[in-house]
């Protein structure tokens, strides 16, 4: 696979060995399920909880029967702080919660996989040398951000945490910057354009992607056993010749046996 890459002002390309995102199939698909749960888990886990409601127990209000049961043409009322009238309390209104959950380490993992395949498929993935930023630089990070006509959704991704670097792009709307072991689905996929660092991209192959000696080894080991079926099939096919050989023999032997069983004729039988 291609890849877009930049350095010092220039947009190339160069080769890159996608298989480590492949699925436990080697197949280079986006797991869409998957990558959805993720993103979900991720934005319940963003949300803060805290909308509150009173019910008719925290209302302010007497509780004195505002007028008497029957007899007035006027329906029944208990109190003022009924959810009916107004000024009442709330039914069944939001109390403050916690709407975080976790999804399985491995499935996170998975997740993530498969949004850098489908960044990579889409070629929106860059890998850049962004340069050394020994100050901040806003203008630096500018010319960068031109120089690969960038989306305003960009995630910068770092190998290393960079101060100079975050404060550089820090100022642009819809600029991200992180660095490679807090990198998550939802980062991938919110971005427009994914501008990260070759050791960046390495550690985060290291961190998510799939072992290709484990998988070669695999396949070498389907490839060798499916070269023994054969001879298998045909030992077997030979012993199931033999036994029906001798089903068909001690079929013969049951016969003559009935065939010896029956009785003779008793030649008397018939004068009486």
């Amino acid at each position: 696979m291609q890849v877009k890459t930049y350095r010092s002002g220039s947009v190339g390309e160069v080769d890159f060995d996608e298989r480590p995102f492949f699925d436990k199939q080697s197949k280079d698909r986006v797991l869409y399920r998957t990558l959805k749960d993720n993103l979900v888990m991720f934005q319940a886990n963003q949300r803060l909880g805290t909308a509150s409601t009173r019910g008719r127990s925290s209302v302010r209000g007497t509780n004195k029967k505002p007028y008497k049961q029957k007899h007035t043409g006027r329906a029944r009322a208990g109190d003022r702080k009924s959810p009916i009238w107004r000024g009442g309390g709330t039914v069944f209104g939001p109390k403050p919660r916690d709407y975080s959950y976790h999804m399985p380490k491995k499935a996170r993992r998975i997740a993530l996989r498969t949004a850098l395949l489908g960044k990579l498929k889409d070629g929106e993935v860059v890998i850049a040398d962004l340069g050394e930023f020994p100050v901040p630089s806003a203008r630096a990070a500018r010319k960068v951000m031109q120089d690969l006509k960038t989306p305003r959704r960009t995630l910068v991704v770092l190998a290393e945490p960079d101060l100079n670097v975050w404060k550089s792009f820090r100022n642009f709307p819809g600029v991200k910057v992180r660095i490679a072991p807090d990198v998550c689905a939802h980062d991938v996929v919110a971005a427009g354009l994914i501008v990260t660092e070759s050791r960046a991209l390495d550690a985060i192959v290291e961190r998510v992607g799939r072992d290709l000696s484990s998988t070669d080894a695999t396949q070498s080991a389907a490839e060798a056993t499916t070269t023994e079926v054969p001879t298998k099939k045909a030992s077997t096919k030979k012993a199931s010749t033999k036994k029906a050989s001798t089903k068909k023999a001690s079929g013969k032997k049951a016969s003559t046996k009935k065939a010896s069983g029956k009785k003779a004729p008793d030649p008397e039988g018939d004068d009486q």
